[in-house]
């Protein structure tokens, strides 16, 4: 093995690892060996990517690229970071369009049309992203993964029936993995099987406490002091509603509400809200979700930003917006889209 691709192979290790300060100096010193090797650019452009410098990301894509157009990982790296955290919504449809031509496969033409499907939804353009599950290959494919992600794009499109089989498969193949599950549940819950939907739902929370924590999160008191920090940010006008409000920091939601129908994945729950039965403070306490938090973010300075959305989201649809019974019911993945 040549150092360029010993330097390339550690770095990509670290990276999985999450050690992004040591895949940066992996890639720095395959740099230093061969400046125009595109394979460092897209390496650079990932390591920029984890540290939550987008637009950096994007020069070091778009300069493996111009060293080799056909550069199939990086049209695919480049298109992610488009859809996210950029919102460059067309310019990734663009990219993806490209990627696709360059497919050789059924499992790249998979890649790059799940990314175009998720960059069609976020521009709330369902038609086409309908069109573009309907185009996805059949398989079958080596790797589950597959399934499960055409399962789940053909459920993000209100084709629950279609996506059914392909997410049954997914778990059949990789049973441990608790994303086909939610997915199994969501479609339970779409065809009003509740008693189901709470089962699969518990194994969900079962398999991702099992999970170890993801490289690098926070430690709960650190975590603790970004709720505190999230709520000092609110503006006054939802603050007051959760202002006297007791924080509970914990991993994730409890086993009993998990089965009286809150969703695992719920980043948090108000709860002890005022009645006319039972008076008292809008919020008596706030229950927050570590890790399914961590899970909506890319990297932890991310984290303030991702609670304070979410505080608005949850203060406003609790108090503002919906004054139903059910009105502090966290809402489920699905229902967010």
């Amino acid at each position: 093995m040549d150092q360029l691709t010993a330097h390339l192979d550690r770095g990509w290790d670290l990276a999985q690892q999450g050690d992004v300060r040591g895949a940066e100096a992996s890639a720095r010193q395959a740099l230093e060996i061969d400046p125009n090797a595109p394979e460092v650019h897209n390496l650079l452009g990932f390591v920029a990517a984890l540290e939550g410098e987008a637009e950096a990301a994007v020069e070091h894509y778009k300069s493996a690229l111009a060293l080799d157009e056909g550069y199939f990982d990086a049209m695919l790296n480049l298109a992610e970071v488009l859809v996210h955290p950029l919102g460059e919504l067309d310019e990734a449809i663009d990219q993806c369009d490209e990627a696709i031509s360059w497919a050789e496969n059924d499992e790249e033409l998979a890649d790059a049309m799940l990314i175009k499907i998720d960059a069609l939804l976020a521009k709330h353009d369902e038609a086409g992203a309908k069109r573009a599950v309907a185009a996805l290959p059949d398989g079958p494919f080596e790797s589950p993964r597959y399934d499960f992600l055409i399962g789940r794009a053909k459920f993000e499109v209100a084709d629950v029936e279609g996506a059914s089989p392909w997410i049954e498969r997914a778990i059949e193949r990789d049973g441990e993995n608790p994303d086909p599950h939610y997915y199994r549940a969501l479609i339970r819950e779409a065809r009003g099987e509740h008693l189901l939907a709470a089962a699969s739902f518990l194994t969900v929370r079962r398999l991702d406490e099992l999970a170890p924590p993801r490289e690098g999160a926070m430690s709960s008191a650190s975590f603790e002091q970004s709720v505190r920090a999230a709520l000092k940010a609110l503006d006054p006008a939802l603050r007051r509603f959760v202002e006297v409000a007791d924080v509970y920091v914990t991993p994730l939601p409890g086993l009993e509400v998990v089965a009286d129908g809150v969703d695992p994945r719920a980043p948090m729950l108000l709860d002890g809200l005022s009645t006319p039965e039972r008076p008292g403070p809008p919020c008596a306490r706030i229950f927050v979700y570590q890790r399914n938090v961590e899970r909506m973010v890319g990297i932890a300075t991310e984290i303030v930003d991702e609670l304070v959305a979410t505080l608005e989201f949850e203060i406003t649809s609790t108090f503002l917006e919906d004054r139903r019974s059910d009105a502090g019911r966290p809402k489920a993945k699905h229902e967010l889209n």
